[in-house]
């Protein structure tokens, strides 16, 4: 099936590059694809280009990275060159996905049906940069999609329609982003066939009430706080997963811990830090409230590997207290 409706793409990971595929294969065609910047990534820091960038070149599609879309910003001469060819390629709505960089009311205006989002998370939940991450560290039992037509605010524009997905005990945010990235790409493509369709989407403004901010994830934030309860530490391991891991230092080494789960606290008599049990099940350190027993483990410069396997190349000791 083909359609008419014209559609520039802007996005950057997998996440996006997802809705991207699914918008190229329902038959809408993609006149321009935007996108980031190649970065240097892996151990040989090589410039590598986005998952977005990789899709369109293997379907021929006409690609553009930009590194700014701001006049004023600090790239003013490549943000002009950017906006022109935006507005000399002929389209009729550009879909944004995770794309990274700022778009500029002037840019909003330039498809003459605007910009929608595929934002992963129900707003007005977790607007920002990290949405999957937070929902699971706060202990969310909902996620999903929201479709959105784009303002200047971050994350603030009108709600075009939205797609429940529930957070399992064990998802990850590598999981979690895999069930949103699909139901993403659905739910664009049913928008695009219904503007196609109507000449227009229609839309609710977001609830005043119950905003908050996923902020970008650091590395100085993979530490684990053992003082901290054990449930809180599980939903930041599997949080954390796949960036940044959990950290746990024992005598200045830092050890990741990939995946956890929190105990019954009567193991745990013991000061938060201090391993009160090791077997082939996983590692049992005491915290603030309960006990976390870590069944996925890393040394570094190492594979991860289950507690079985990881204990058998390993010095841990009943006693031992984590930094």
């Amino acid at each position: 099936m083909s359609h008419s409706l014209r559609v520039v793409f802007a996005g950057t990971p997998e996440f996006a590059a997802a809705a991207l595929a699914a918008i190229h294969a329902a038959g809408f065609p993609v006149p321009l694809v935007l996108t980031q910047p190649d970065r240097p990534a892996g151990r040989g820091m090589k410039l590598q280009a986005s998952p977005v960038k990789r899709f369109a070149l293997e379907q021929g599609l006409p690609v553009a990275q930009p590194p700014s879309l701001r006049r004023n910003g600090k790239y003013p001469e490549e943000a002009t060159g950017a906006i022109d060819l935006l507005r000399n390629t002929p389209h009729d709505v550009m879909v944004v996905a995770a794309y990274g960089l700022l778009l500029p009311q002037e840019v909003l205006d330039i498809a003459p049906h605007g910009c929608i989002n595929i934002h992963a998370s129900l707003l007005p939940r977790w607007r920002g940069a990290a949405p999957i991450h937070r929902a699971i560290e706060a202990g969310d039992t909902e996620s999903g999609i929201t479709l959105m037509q784009m303002d200047a605010g971050l994350d603030t524009g009108p709600m075009i329609s939205v797609a429940r997905t529930p957070i399992a005990l064990d998802d990850t945010t590598a999981t979690l982003h895999d069930k949103l990235a699909d139901a993403g790409a659905r739910l664009v493509v049913e928008g695009l066939v219904e503007l196609e369709r109507s000449g227009r989407l229609s839309s609710t403004p977001q609830p005043a009430d119950g905003a908050t901010y996923a902020d970008k994830i650091g590395k100085q934030e993979a530490a684990l706080d053992w003082s901290r309860p054990a449930a809180v530490l599980a939903r930041q391991v599997r949080a954390f997963d796949p960036f940044p891991g959990g950290v746990a230092t024992l005598d200045g080494v830092a050890l990741k811990i990939w995946s956890a789960d929190a105990i019954d606290a009567s193991r745990a008599a013991a000061a938060p830090g201090t391993i009160v049990d090791i077997s082939a099940e996983g590692v049992v350190i005491a915290c603030g409230e309960g006990a976390l027993r870590a069944t996925q483990l890393q040394k570094p410069g190492g594979k991860r590997l289950p507690a079985r396997e990881f204990l058998a190349g390993s010095s841990l000791t009943v006693g031992q207290k984590f930094d």
